[in-house]
């Protein structure tokens, strides 16, 4: 692959980006060993035909799996990578014990095998980090605020009867503050999120540092833009995070529909050509539903974690007398604290259990002030800049058919195939590009 004639630099430095970014962003799920557990939409920028620079910017981060991950997951990858590829000096320098004493990696190391081809990945992000341009002392600091996020799982805290105090039972010294177990809990997971968040955006920052065009700006720049964003998800269990990746989903079929049906159907019907119309499946009541103000989901959502007293479940009773008899949203039953969206791709049951504190995203007080100025934050990109930006390009779409649910090589699953052609709308775009009109030459390329 040649990116860059003449910048070869540029050209690796590009091409080791994507590595980097899944030891960082990546975890094993139980549908996918390598998941991407954030969005990143990747500018290349062209001067005279020739890439002169890229830029990043990553979406929706799961940081909520550094404390927690569900059964037959694993932690982001870098997690193991380090184990897997640290001497013994530098673990005993990082203050790293064995990988099963640590409960945000809940002891799954893996077999002799695995722990191999984690130490090759270990060595492949370390040569990233170098050809992206990170120095030695920082890669020496990113590491230890990784070993730092893993030893701050193990601290644990014991209620002191006679003094009404809350002792720290880990190697940290000291007393705090009297104060409810959940809620010291509630601290340290936070502070290891935000941790890793800040590691991430660190990292993304400095790539976009390096890989910054170097050219005139008064000169105009070409871009080619490629986003990669998680598909959609329903698990057994489905939570917060499972609802911010299927909404980000639902706006891209949203997308996906403009352009190929709606659009190519309306550019028909002005020339006016013979046209029967294809019929899709619109899902704008879907994300009406999710997205409208004041009453669609996400504003609830925001509604009651302005309230102090509010909590999971008033807002799930919130939900059900604001969404009673909507077509595409169903109460639990029985004493189950969730609900049920009627998504595109099916029907997803949402655990509730978290939803305000995930979405509230704070850290308390008395400890925001560790991390002021302690690692350069990168602006935060909502989903709604990143659909103007895709509105306002020429789009090329790319469908990732998963071929079975076992994640085996070689085999097809007929009815896996097939559930997901016919929810991405693809049986009905195979329609519209056999019947349609699809070429269309210039009368300058018509004439030759």
């Amino acid at each position: 692959m040649n990116l860059c004639k003449g910048n070869s630099q540029l050209e690796q430095q590009i091409l080791q980006v994507n590595p980097l970014l899944e030891a960082f962003g990546n975890a094993q799920t139980v549908m996918n060993d390598n998941s991407s557990r954030f969005g990143k939409y990747i500018q290349l920028r062209f001067q005279k035909n020739t890439v002169q620079g890229a830029k990043l910017s990553e979406y929706l981060l799961e940081k909520s799996r550094v404390v927690q991950q569900d059964t037959g997951e694993r932690n982001f990858h870098i997690f193991y990578y380090m184990f897997a590829g640290l001497s013994s000096e530098q673990k005993e320098m990082y203050g790293l014990l064995d990988p099963s004493l640590y409960r945000y990696i809940s002891g799954r190391f893996g077999t002799q095998e695995v722990a191999e081809r984690w130490k090759h990945k270990y060595q492949e992000v370390c040569n990233a980090l170098d050809m992206v341009g990170f120095q030695e002392q920082e890669q020496v600091d990113m590491q230890a605020i990784l070993a730092g996020v893993l030893s701050l799982g193990n601290v644990t805290f014991e209620p002191e009867e006679s003094n009404g105090s809350v002792k720290v039972s880990e190697a940290s010294q000291g007393w705090l503050k009297a104060a409810a177990v959940s809620h010291k809990k509630y601290a340290r997971d936070s502070i290891a999120k935000v941790a890793y968040g800040r590691v991430f955006d660190w990292i993304v920052c400095k790539i976009n540092e390096l890989l910054a065009e170097n050219v005139d700006p008064e000169v105009e720049l070409r871009e080619i833009g490629i986003l990669d964003i998680f598909g959609f998800e329903n698990f057994a269990v489905n939570r917060f995070e499972q609802l911010c990746i299927n909404l980000a989903n639902e706006q891209l079929q949203h997308f996906f529909n403009h352009h190929i049906f709606q659009l190519e159907q309306a550019a028909y019907k002005e020339e006016g050509l013979p046209w029967e119309t294809i019929t899709f499946n619109n899902n704008e009541p879907i994300l009406n539903l999710l997205l409208a103000k004041p009453l669609g989901l996400l504003s609830l959502l925001d509604e009651q974690s302005a309230f102090p007293q509010a909590t999971d479940k008033t807002f799930v009773d919130k939900l059900n007398s604001s969404f009673k008899g909507s077509l595409h949203f169903q109460p639990a039953r029985g004493r189950v604290l969730g609900f049920s969206i009627m998504h595109y791709a099916g029907k997803v049951q949402y655990d509730a259990r978290g939803f305000l504190e995930k979405n509230r995203d704070t850290l308390p007080a008395n400890i925001r002030g560790l991390f002021i100025n302690s690692i350069t934050p990168l602006l935060s990109h909502s989903l709604m800049v990143l659909m103007e930006r895709m509105y306002s390009a020429d789009p090329h779409f790319v469908r990732c058919i998963k071929p079975n649910n076992q994640k085996e090589p070689g085999v097809l699953d007929n009815q896996v195939v097939l559930l997901q052609l016919r929810y991405n709308g693809l049986l009905e775009t195979i329609r519209i590009r056999r019947d349609g009109f699809s070429w269309r030459p210039s009368f300058e390329e018509f004439a030759e």
